[in-house]
């Protein structure tokens, strides 16, 4: 059995989705991240970066004590190589999974991350005239990425040929496309590909977990906004 914190965000996403295509049992753990659940000293020793998704496996493979995994690729990955699916044994194909992993990792969830704060939480903290140079280089970056994705997609049915955790790592930051700035009229290869992938019954049911603890963005509380962006050091220690 798996414990999976989680909240239904794109982050969490990818791994719920993971779970359910390598039918691996899991239990649901959430983590209230408007609440601050984040900063419990208990999910601290699981997580020290204060942020879901983390895992902790009972069962790790070769039997031992349980292991306990952050960052949603590294997540991805270990549960990868405990089922054996989803990233190829051989050199080349699999480090072309890996690096479109990191791709994501290091710069589509992020840059996309930015962009959806800028564009939808950001107005209800500082006039509009100051939010437009944010608004303009995040978008257009998420932008840029999805334009590389796109020109990735023209030849091929997955990002690295079969799917893989790439796919299940990328497709999250595309849901909310709209909040980013983007049109997937713009990107018809990455528009077939999103598609394709979310009639897949796994990603249907993964995106479908903790969907009724997801709260509209924009709609959080005072409260929840200084837990949400208000973050320093003093949260850790």
């Amino acid at each position: 059995m798996i414990d999976l914190h989680y909240w239904p965000t794109p982050n969490g996403w990818k791994i719920s989705i993971m779970l359910e295509e390598c039918g691996l049992p899991y239990k649901l753990v959430p983590v209230n991240i408007g609440a601050g659940d984040q900063f419990k000293p208990e999910f601290l020793k699981i997580s020290p970066n204060n942020r879901m998704p983390a895992i902790v496996d009972h069962e790790p493979p070769g039997g031992g004590a349980p292991v306990s995994v952050f960052e949603s690729g590294a997540i991805l990955q270990y549960l990868a190589e405990k089922a054996g699916k989803f990233l190829p044994k051989e050199l080349h194909a699999r480090y072309d999974v890996l690096q479109w992993l990191y791709w994501q990792m290091g710069g589509l969830g992020p840059m996309a991350g930015q962009a959806g704060h800028f564009n939808v939480y950001a107005p209800q903290f500082a006039p509009a005239e100051q939010l437009v140079y944010g608004q303009k280089r995040y978008s257009n970056e998420v932008n840029r990425l999805y334009g590389v994705l796109d020109k990735r997609l023209a030849d091929r049915p997955f990002v690295a040929g079969d799917y893989s955790i790439a796919d299940m790592a990328i497709w999250p930051w595309v849901v909310s496309y709209k909040n980013f700035g983007q049109t997937l009229e713009d990107f018809p290869n990455l528009k077939r590909w999103f598609a394709e992938i979310g009639k897949r019954p796994a990603v249907v049911k993964g995106q479908a977990v903790g969907a009724d603890l997801r709260q509209a963005p924009g709609t959080q509380t005072e409260e929840q906004r200084k837990v949400l962006f208000g973050q320093t050091a003093a949260v850790v220690r």
